[in-house]
Order: C-alpha cells, then sequence, then structure tokens
C-alpha cells in the first residue's frame, strides 16, 4: 500500500510537485511488488472511504487464480474485513518485506527519487 506524505483525499488535491512525484513512486512499487510476487500484472486500486487520505492498494494479479481477476479483488477485501476470509499470514508479510529490504539494498530496484 502507498500513502501520500501529506493528507489528502485523493490525486484530485496534488500539488503539481506531489502529483509529478506520484506516478513514479507507483510505477517503482509496482514494479516491487511484481518482483516480489512474480504476479502478472499489478492492480492499483484507491478506497477513499475509510478516512479522507490517498492510500493505493497494489494488488497482485495472477492470471491462473480467479480470485485474483478485476472486481473479485474488492470481494476478497470485504471478506477479509468481515472475518470470513483469513488475512495474509504475518510471517509472510514479514519476509515480503525483508525481501522487499534486501532488493533495495542490492540496487535490483531503485527508489523514486524524493522532490
Amino acid at each position: 500500500m502507498l500513502d501520500s506524505c501529506r493528507h489528502l483525499g485523493g490525486p484530485a488535491d496534488f500539488t503539481p510537485l506531489e502529483a509529478q512525484a506520484w506516478g513514479p513512486a507507483v510505477q517503482w512499487a509496482s514494479a516491487l511488488v511484481r518482483e516480489l510476487t512474480s504476479c502478472d500484472r499489478v492492480y492499483a486500486i484507491a478506497f477513499g472511504e475509510g478516512a479522507p487520505h490517498l492510500h493505493v492498494h497494489l494488488i497482485p494479479r495472477f492470471a491462473q487464480d480467479p480470485q485474483t481477476a478485476a472486481w473479485s479483488v474488492a470481494d476478497h477485501y470485504r471478506a477479509v474485513a468481515a472475518g470470513e476470509r483469513a488475512a495474509a499470514p504475518s510471517a509472510q508479510v514479514a519476509d515480503l518485506v525483508m525481501r522487499a529490504r534486501d532488493l533495495l539494498k542490492q540496487g535490483v530496484l531503485n527508489g523514486p527519487a524524493h522532490s
């Protein structure tokens, strides 16, 4: 998930400098998700009802898994929120974070420039 640095409701509220920086940040983070998961593509979805703050969920899409197709991803989020489906195990999440940090240290994926 990507969060905006400043508290704002969405891209319409970006300053020109924030708008210029957001695209490369989404591109880089999406490439990182693809590298970590070996997914076919990465969905970028912003759900803005929970709080008036921009946060974009980067969701791996696997062509062979119909549960990751299009809007079924939103159904998955709702099922987790309702307790009908388990969230990813914390050990698995921690492993992805460690692998992401290792990739950054190795320079495999260079992070976006900060403005």
